[in-house]
């Protein structure tokens, strides 16, 4: 079995215009497109993949997209950062692509001896992209416009916003097999996954922190990495036995999922890393049609009515 969870699986965040997020996500930092679904609970709203080049688990960042959503705010009980790990000689690259194109951001700055940036999307989530050397040789994804050389490898980790950690960090560390790497004043950074795999969690306790208030732009949940449906069962029953009350397997039809909330109200789930984005597109068509699990297909017709349109382009790679 499993002793630890293998990093981040994917993580999943509330947004308003679809448009708008595909343009900054695909277009203005570079990420592959690999998916355009619906929300299997809500078919008439969107749920968009992005990821690197074939949505290696640890890569996808997700959107459910409500038009008319108001924007949440940032406070205790919910993920603040999303973190992206970029080559180590990549910030000067990303910096200029951002002021040539009039988008405002923060830094450089370090932190527990890493170089950042920070900025907002346009639903007002805070993202940092991290000069990261662990990742310098790993391929990157060509867009047609950012060299790939440069572009987005994968996550670098999350920040936890909490007013009380001890009963999130003893879950980590005693059920979810995390390691604590540094602290820093009120910021502690554990360390999930190995290799190609880790990721770090930054949890950042403020006993007076107001509440988050879900909306655009906030985290909806994180999802752990696990290798398959038997170690999946396996998970749920050791998260049983600390106490929670995790959900049945929920078929993703790219991956399968348990859910729960941690005691600081975050929404965990963890996600199996089989079957994978490729069941259902090639390679060369990931992300260009509309994809339903077969319980909606029906309703097809009905379900593209109502969604907005939604203007995309496809890449492959270039050799």
């Amino acid at each position: 079995m499993e002793n630890a969870i293998n990093g981040i699986h994917h993580i999943t965040v509330m947004a308003s215009d679809p448009q708008n997020n595909y343009d900054f996500y695909a277009q203005i930092l570079g990420m592959r497109f690999i998916k355009k679904t619906v929300n299997f609970d809500a078919p008439d709203v969107y749920h968009l993949y992005y990821a690197d080049e074939v949505g290696t688990p640890g890569t996808v960042l997700t959107f459910f997209p409500f038009p008319d959503a108001r924007r949440g705010k940032r406070g205790a009980g919910e993920i603040t950062v999303v973190s992206f790990s970029a080559p180590s000689n990549s910030l000067q690259y990303w910096m200029e692509r951002f002021a040539n194109l009039g988008i405002d951001f923060d830094g450089p700055k370090s932190k527990f001896g890493y170089e950042f940036i920070s900025l907002l999307d346009p639903d007002g989530m805070k993202i940092e992209i991290v000069a990261d050397p662990n990742v310098d040789s790993t391929m990157g994804w060509f867009n047609g416009e950012i060299p790939a050389e440069h572009s987005i490898r994968k996550f670098f980790g999350t920040t936890f916003y909490l007013r009380d950690s001890k009963p999130t960090e003893d879950l980590s560390l005693g059920t979810l097999g995390a390691k604590l790497i540094s602290t820093s004043g009120n910021i502690r950074r554990y360390s999930l996954g190995e290799n190609e795999s880790q990721s770090f969690v930054d949890i950042i306790e403020d006993a007076k922190a107001p509440r988050a208030v879900g909306g655009a732009g906030t985290v909806h949940h994180i999802a752990w990495r696990t290798a398959n449906d038997e170690e999946q069962l396996n998970w749920r029953k050791r998260i049983l036995d600390h106490g929670f009350y995790p959900t049945e397997v929920v078929d993703r039809n790219y991956f399968h999922s348990i859910y729960f909330r941690e005691p600081g109200g975050i929404l965990f789930e963890i996600a199996t890393d089989q079957p994978g984005f490729m069941i259902d597109e090639s390679f060369e068509n990931l992300g260009t049609t509309l994809k339903l699990p077969a319980w909606h297909e029906p309703k097809r017709k009905l379900i593209e009515q109502i969604l907005l349109p939604l203007k995309t382009k496809n890449y492959v790679r270039q050799n």
